[in-house]
């Protein structure tokens, strides 16, 4: 019997001659490996978006490369990795551009202030990274905070309001950097840091340090930023905070973005 030669559809041209920018898989569940900077390494499970740019001769691209290099690198999706996975997508795919994007839970043992019970803190991480004419690797980590509003304190003869916030920091890095630092830097730079188990004590502790250290949206990013400069491979960040208020129905949020060796300043 004759073996029938299957069309492949996406490879035919496309007379409408228009680039597509982006095309490729998104939202795959997969298994990765994230550096742990106390215990070596730590398994877990991230949403992954990978695309190419689609010149325009080209009817469509063939999605199930994208997973056969996924596959390809199973156990060795590192941020240290993502150089040579981009390479591997510009090159299979005959693109001009390369972007993968992986969104992941990290967990850090965190003991409480006080009693020292220890429970697991989950932080959002995303590792992005863009490979055109130039490469661009981004780590961005996502870090509950709780913040008492010094206005709050100044006008009440009881008490003040606090809430708890996220702040957003991405970096770009020469060498590499660990999520454990940018966590630090960051939850040093609120009112208090945020548990996720505590005891009496603990909740005294740190309702009290969060009194004594009021911050408005502002101080936070401030903070951070002055903190994120002395790190020294760091060569760019962002940082955004939100605070989600206890006492109105809003949220405060505040943004800044600075290019630390002072190239291409937004």
């Amino acid at each position: 019997m004759t073996k029938k030669i299957l069309r492949d559809v996406q490879g035919e041209p496309d007379l409408r001659r228009i680039n597509i920018d982006k095309v490729g898989v998104k939202d795959i569940r997969y298994p990765i490996i994230v550096l742990d900077k106390k215990n070596k390494f730590q398994h877990t499970i991230a949403s992954i978006n990978m695309y190419v740019d689609l010149p325009h001769q080209f009817k469509g691209t063939h999605m199930s490369r994208f997973i056969e290099i996924l596959n390809e690198h199973r156990g060795e999706i590192t941020v240290k990795s993502f150089p040579e996975i981009l390479e591997k997508m510009k090159k299979r795919f005959s693109a001009s551009t390369a972007h993968l994007k992986v969104e992941f839970p990290y967990f850090i043992e965190k003991a409480a202030p006080v009693s020292k019970s220890k429970g697991l803190m989950e932080y959002r991480c995303i590792y992005s990274g863009t490979l055109g004419a130039k490469r661009d690797i981004v780590v961005e980590v996502m870090v509950p905070v709780l913040t008492l509003c010094p206005c709050s304190k100044e006008i009440s003869e009881r008490g003040a309001h606090n809430q708890r916030g996220v702040v957003n920091v991405a970096v770009r890095f020469d060498g590499f950097v660990w999520i454990e630092d940018i966590v630090r830097t960051v939850e040093k730079s609120a009112s208090s840091p945020v548990y996720s188990l505590l005891k009496r004590v603990d909740e005294k502790y740190v309702t009290e340090k969060a009194y004594d250290n009021p911050m408005f949206v502002e101080d936070v990013v401030r903070e951070v930023a002055l903190n994120l400069s002395r790190i020294r491979k760091l060569t760019w960040y962002r940082v955004e905070a939100e605070n989600w208020e206890s006492i109105h129905n809003h949220s405060a949020y505040a943004f800044l973005e600075r290019d630390i060796k002072g190239e291409g300043k937004k």
